[in-house]
């Protein structure tokens, strides 16, 4: 019989923590694996599934803060990103980085599950530059239209995981409950408003507009700069209207807004429709409107 040879005692802490490393490194590994990747175009759609989703995901957003949905071209980790997911929420009301790129994107990942964010929306009509009917894209500046979307979130992330439904109804719940509560601060704030006019250059604003019964002047209708002669009539209605500050998106030239309110006396003041602290930026356009409608 082979005599059982012991291992040295000072090896075998050294061979425990390198089993236990092991096992960690594989926990952590699987836990990593198991987050759901989930895509978006814009950064308000980013607080949607991040809020839903938790911990649970991790969410990529296609359009960064600071660039124009109008042109904005995915970068080569981005594709990546979307190589990856699991779940991409799109808008779906239009928005033109959409329609130029999506097909492109549910090309690199054809078993990606497509969320369409607008389903249930009522949508505003609009005109393009060739003054076709068109719908408004920018459904997120509704509270009431964040709402649907939120929804349609959730019920895609459990469609992808829905092992976890549980808990994205539950963290749905918790941020419909604050959407809530937004909406009814913003009617709050704008019931004591009496001129319930605006001017600003991007019309962003049209769904706030129409669930806060307020009339929103756009510069640059139809997507367009406004002419010499345009821009003299925008002048005349914001004096007509008492108009004193005109709003601007960080997106866009201010040019045609920084005229119009020299010519009035007023000022501008930039929001930005793509900030990507929903609830805080909402209500910051609340209390811009408030100032400039007194």
């Amino acid at each position: 019989m082979l005599p059982i040879k012991l291992l040295p005692a000072v090896l075998i802490p050294v061979l425990l923590a390198g089993s236990l490393a092991s096992a960690t490194s594989c926990v952590t590994k699987a836990q990593f694996t198991k987050n759901i990747g989930a895509v978006v175009t814009i950064l308000p759609q980013a607080e949607f599934v991040k809020s839903v989703g938790g911990e649970k995901i991790e969410s990529t957003v296609m359009v960064p803060s600071g660039a124009n949905p109008h042109t904005y071209e995915p970068t080569a980790s981005q594709m990546t990103a979307v190589s990856k997911a699991k779940i991409y929420a799109k808008v779906g009301s239009g928005i033109e980085f959409e329609l130029v790129w999506l097909d492109k994107l549910i090309a690199v990942n054809k078993d990606m599950l497509m969320v369409d964010c607008s389903r249930g929306v009522t949508f505003l009509e609009t005109a393009d530059t060739n003054q076709h009917a068109a719908t408004d894209p920018h459904i997120w500046m509704s509270p009431s239209n964040a709402r649907i979307m939120v929804r349609n979130i959730c019920d895609g992330l459990i469609q992808a995981d829905p092992d976890n439904r549980a808990y994205y109804q539950q963290n749905r719940d918790t941020y419909l409950q604050k959407l809530a509560q937004l909406d009814q601060d913003i009617k709050s704030g704008l019931s004591g408003v009496t001129n319930r006019t605006f001017m600003t250059y991007h019309p962003a604003f049209g769904y706030f507009a129409r669930d806060y019964d307020l009339t929103m002047l756009p510069i640059a209708a139809e997507g367009k700069e406004p002419t010499p002669a345009g821009l003299v009539q925008l002048i005349e209605q914001a004096r007509e209207h008492n108009v004193k500050v005109v709003f601007a998106s960080p997106q866009f030239n201010p040019e045609s807004a920084e005229v119009i309110a020299g010519s009035i006396g007023g000022k501008v003041v930039y929001i930005d429709p793509l900030a990507g602290d929903y609830m805080a930026n909402l209500r910051s356009l609340l209390n811009e409107l408030v100032q400039a409608m007194e």
